[in-house]
Parts: structure tokens; C-alpha cells; sequence
């Protein structure tokens, strides 16, 4: 006997399965929550928490947001993070942690309909000639082999 969700499907770690829970069957099909690192998940609800400490608990959706807020704030995060500086001093914490969260609220708003788009106007393309710039660069100092820095070497 053959039941109508009895076959093998293969998961995205490779392993097969046979799915006979009609639940099973439908279930892996829906957004899969679980390929989230829980951790992440977690830090970002304490960053999202000191935000609705300040502002009021989902104030982002009542209120609204602007782009170019949450792109400054997103962009300073990240800045201060890659100059070395892990920490966000005002929070306490990962400044990784304080982009997310605001591209969280960004882009909560967006789905919800309640973010102002306010970026300039489109540019033109520029990566293209920018990519091949580099690839030129790297061609022509190819035969070198420079010492690159990291942030080991400000210890």
C-alpha cells in the first residue's frame, strides 16, 4: 500500500528521507526557521530590546521610518565595527548585533508598508568599471607580494 506523501525527498544537509507525516511533507516546504542560528536570533532580540527601552516597543511600525536613518545607522554600526571598535560603547554591545537590528526594523517597515524611501535617485551603474579597475590593478602588481595587515597586527 502507497500513501499519497510517501516518498523520498532529499533535505538540504543531502539526507534522504521518506515522508509519510502528511505534516512532514508540507512543513518543509514553509520559510525554515531553523536554518537560523538561534543565537543570533536571541542577540538580536536583546539589541531589539534596548531599542524599544529608547523608543517604545515596535514604535517603528506606528510610527514609521525614513531610509536614510536606518542606512546611517546601519552604515555607522558596521564602520565602527570594521575600524575595530566591537563593541557599541552607548549599548554594551556587538555593533554587528546593533546593524542588524536596525536593518530588522527597516526592513519590517518596508513589509509593512510604513517606510519613506528615501534615497536619492538611482545611479547609474558604477561597479562594473570599478570591478574592472581593480582587476587591472591586480594584474599589474600581480608579481608583488606585499605584507597585508589585519587587526592582529595592532595588538
Amino acid at each position: 500500500m502507497t500513501f499519497l506523501y510517501e516518498r523520498v525527498e532529499r533535505r538540504i544537509d543531502g539526507a534522504e528521507t521518506k515522508q509519510t507525516n502528511p505534516k512532514d511533507a508540507i512543513g518543509i516546504r514553509k520559510a525554515p526557521l531553523s536554518v537560523v542560528p538561534m543565537g543570533v536570533v536571541a542577540e538580536l532580540g536583546v539589541a531589539m530590546l534596548e531599542g524599544a527601552s529608547k523608543y517604545g516597543r515596535h514604535n517603528f511600525r506606528g510610527v514609521g521610518v525614513r531610509s536614510s536613518v536606518y542606512f546611517d545607522a546601519t552604515m555607522r554600526h558596521l564602520i565602527a565595527y570594521w575600524e575595530g571598535e566591537d563593541i557599541d560603547p552607548d549599548s554594551g554591545m556587538s555593533h554587528i548585533a546593533k546593524a542588524m537590528a536596525s536593518l530588522a526594523v527597516w526592513r519590517d517597515a518596508q513589509m509593512q508598508g510604513v517606510c519613506t524611501d528615501d534615497r536619492p535617485p538611482r545611479s547609474k551603474p558604477f561597479y562594473p568599471g570599478l570591478n574592472c579597475a581593480a582587476g587591472v590593478i591586480l594584474d599589474k602588481h600581480g608579481d608583488k607580494s606585499p605584507k597585508h595587515y589585519t587587526i592582529e597586527d595592532s595588538k
